[in-house]
């Protein structure tokens, strides 16, 4: 079951300014007989229903129809079936531009009382909803003003569709209809809308609270759910994409779960980047050893904890594999702070499994996070070429 946002619907036909890599070779080559895919149409509902409108059938994954699914989830259900020999079923439940709590059921927001702030930016975005509809009126009369003189349409800001954003509304339906369906697992991408201010503190929480969710509601509490940690990317200065990566890294506390790491092979320039053939990898890797038990690396390296040696803090990482090392460049983007938790940049060194870390301007360092900007540079991998997680060693908020 593969939902989420734009980089999961994104198709391997590409969008209008953002195209997969390879994208005509790969369509061409898509004839993948052991596969089989549903395209979930869009739809934002006020109570959880049981059932898709209109006739809904399975496609066999040809060309033709693999163009318009989804491409991360077409570039993982081929590496896994190619790996695992079995025939792979994939859903597309995915709509762009929207935030966890519209997956989340009411129930699973309702559970924990700190989620609340979710109804207070529901509401305060609800009044906003008279003023955006006169502006997509007057959007549309500038359109055919530009249509009558045969001149280019202009250009206006993306706008999010109400009832898309509305707490429970995508649950209800796109994920519900499927609830007595057994399902292996979940892949996952989403956050990039949860990412400014007022909404990326809550995350940490509300993504743990979907997972959850997620698992109560289908009456499985085994299925793994894996997910893509948001690519790097030059959000606006306002956003806070480290707080989201950071939540999802955290997130990899719950029982099955596993995380892509995608802030190396992301585009800064473009939120929607081209290459989905490493993430779908990435996450197919994941599903091998968690969901098939093949006893295979699957995880970049994984912030553990960290130790004092004097002016030194050394840094341990699950997933370090035969040793850490540094491509792509030299290691950097380490951070240190002490008490004040005012964070200077950090000579970074790798000895064996783990990174030390020091700066003459902190004596005594308590903290160290890596790859903390929105569009980070990382050059830490393990040996089975998979790069470290971004993340902070600061305490969970």
């Amino acid at each position: 079951f593969a939902s989420g946002q734009s980089n999961m619907e994104m198709p391997l036909a590409g969008f209008p300014g953002a195209a997969i890599k390879n994208s005509a070779a790969e369509i061409s080559q898509a004839n993948q007989p052991a596969i089989r895919l549903l395209l979930v149409q869009k739809k934002a509902s006020a109570y959880p229903v049981n059932d898709l409108d209109g006739p809904v059938s399975w496609s066999m994954c040809t060309p033709e129809t693999a163009a318009k699914f989804s491409a991360v989830a077409y570039f993982f259900g081929r590496d896994l079936s190619s790996h695992e020999q079995v025939p792979i079923g994939l859903i597309d439940s995915s709509w762009g531009g929207t935030p966890a709590e519209a997956w989340t059921s009411l129930p699973g927001i309702a559970a924990d009382a700190s989620l609340m702030p979710v109804f207070s930016a529901w509401a305060s975005m609800t009044a906003q909803e008279a003023d955006m509809t006169a502006i997509r009126e007057a959007e549309k009369r500038a359109d055919a003003e530009a249509r009558s003189k045969n001149q280019p349409l202009p250009k206006h800001a993306w706008r999010p569709e109400f009832a898309s954003w509305d707490p429970a509304w995508l649950f209800n339906g796109m994920v519900a209809p499927f609830l007595n369906l057994p399902i292996k697992g979940v892949i996952w991408y989403q956050g990039e809308s949860n990412a400014p201010p007022e909404r990326a503190f809550l995350y940490q929480k509300l993504f743990a609270a979907l997972i959850s969710d997620w698992h109560v509601q289908w009456q499985d509490s085994d299925f793994p759910f894996l997910f893509v940690q948001l690519a790097n990317y030059n959000a606006s200065p306002s956003d806070d994409w480290p707080a989201i990566r950071e939540a999802q890294r955290r997130a990899l506390s719950l029982k099955n779960t596993g995380m892509a790491v995608a802030a190396d092979i992301g585009d800064p320039e473009n939120i929607h980047p081209a290459d989905k053939q490493d993430v779908g990898l990435r996450l197919a890797l994941a599903a091998r050893a968690i969901a098939y038990h093949e006893n295979i690396e699957y995880s970049g390296p994984v912030f553990r904890s960290i130790s004092s040696e004097g002016s030194n803090l050394r840094i341990w990482f699950d997933h370090a594999g035969a040793g850490l090392e540094v491509k792509n460049g030299a290691l950097s983007d380490f951070q240190i702070a002490g008490d004040d938790r005012k964070f200077v940049d950090a000579a970074a060194t790798v000895d064996g499994s783990t990174v030390v870390v020091n700066s003459p301007r902190v004596t005594t360092p308590k903290y160290v996070r890596y790859g903390w900007q929105n569009n980070p540079s990382l050059h830490l991998y393990n040996s089975a070429n998979l790069p470290a997680s971004p993340f902070t060693s600061e305490s969970a908020n």
